[in-house]
């Protein structure tokens, strides 16, 4: 396809992968957000083999690697009774299966913003995206009254509250409390492991190593508490230390991680939605990654979804002979694999997220064991993996596929 003129609209993974892998195409890119000066979002994150695939393609993927934590394994236990709930591990499909790896949101966006900068992409800084106008020749707006274009193509990166998407999300009832705090040298924890605990589908409490964010920062881990939205101001009112006691409660070993909260302030508020777009793409303006669709980051695939659509829409204005025909194929790359994950978080999480007395009663005492039994293991690695679907066969992504 002839040179585009593009404009990314979003300066996160999905924005910043989307951008590089456009400019090395040879289209001219220009990258648009609200923030002076771009910087990252948001708790560590899992990247599973899907995501990695694409760091590899780009080039990234040996820098990812010595920043993040590597991830072999994903338990939880019930709490009081430390049932056995969930127990997935990587090598269950097999040899050569792969890894998770826990990373910091900062180290993420640093590999790809080097990469971007040494590009010489073009950035341009706060601007408040507030909407665009859909056509051949499609303009953004911004909210001090400018506006930016025409552009060939406008690629929509600005996440689950996009203001360039319908606005179709359905809140869920629950979030989470996050903070990344020190791993410390003493800590009874997993090192390769996703580790939970389970209070029935209420409390789910969770550490994920997340490695170093910067070269010269102690090792890190995410640490994060399920909340009901409603109940936040309620969890406020109730003081820091009253949590705390619970928290110890639930999971003593979590407590070399507590004793590092000092204040409420250190912990933030994540919400969640669930939503997906009919078109995701139409009239010159492509979405990606959470502007496309989001859930619960149950199954951790987030960042992953992102950087596959990132490399299928790249790959689709490379193949096609014009942009409606890329627009076509990029959805058609994508749309399978996302469609099964959006069903698969909505079906799971009210398992591990909800007030249902039934499906936590039925998760411990049937699901943990069953589990176990093959072929259980492998479809649970399988589905943390990303891989259900076969999402890399039709991006001819390396890797290792089911």
């Amino acid at each position: 396809m002839t040179r585009l003129e593009i404009a990314v609209a979003g300066c996160g993974p999905a924005g910043l992968a989307a951008a590089l892998l456009l400019h090395r195409d040879g289209h001219r890119v220009r990258l648009f957000d609200r923030f002076e000066t771009p910087r990252p979002v948001g708790s560590g994150i899992m990247l599973q083999p899907t995501g990695l695939a694409v760091l590899r393609a780009m080039g990234a993927d040996q820098a990812i690697m010595a920043a993040a934590a590597r991830i072999e394994r994903l338990f939880g236990r019930a709490s009081p009774s430390g049932r056995m709930v969930l127990d997935v591990r990587y090598r269950a499909l097999g040899w050569g299966a792969g890894f998770g790896l826990g990373l910091h949101r900062a180290a993420l966006f640093d590999v790809l913003k080097s990469l971007a900068d040494a590009a010489g992409i073009e950035f341009v800084l706060g601007r408040t995206i507030t909407g665009v106008t859909a056509g051949p020749h499609p303009r953004l707006s911004f909210a001090d009254g400018g506006r930016a274009g025409p552009f060939d193509l406008v690629v929509d990166a600005l996440g689950a509250g996009s203001s360039l998407a319908a606005a179709t999300a359905q809140p869920l009832s629950y979030g989470a409390l996050w903070a990344n705090l020190d791993w410390p040298a003493d800590a009874n924890l997993n090192v390769n492991a996703l580790e939970q605990r389970y209070r029935k589908a209420s409390v789910m409490v969770g550490v994920l190593p997340i490695g170093r964010p910067t070269e010269r920062s102690a090792p890190q881990a995410s640490f994060f508490w399920s909340l009901r939205r409603d109940r936040l101001a309620a969890w406020r009112e109730t003081g820091l230390e009253a949590w705390k006691d619970e928290a110890r409660v639930i999971w003593p070993a979590a407590e070399c991680l507590l004793a590092q909260v000092e204040h409420p302030e250190q912990l933030t508020f994540a919400r969640y939605t669930h939503r997906m777009l009919k078109r995701p793409a139409e009239n010159g303006i492509a979405h990606i990654g959470d502007a496309w669709r989001s859930s619960s980051p149950q199954l951790g695939q987030g960042a992953n979804m992102a950087l596959l659509d990132a490399y299928a829409l790249a790959k689709a204005l490379r193949e096609a002979p014009s942009l409606p025909d890329a627009l076509q194929g990029f959805v058609r790359l994508r749309q399978r694999h996302a469609r099964l994950y959006q069903a698969l978080s909505a079906v799971l999480t009210p398992v591990y997220q909800s007030d249902s007395q039934v499906l936590p009663f039925l998760r411990d005492r049937l699901v943990g064991p069953l589990s176990k039994v093959w072929p259980a293991p492998a479809i649970q690695a399988a589905m943390v993996s990303g891989l259900v679907g076969d999402p890399l066969r039709p991006l001819e992504l390396t890797g290792w596929r089911l």
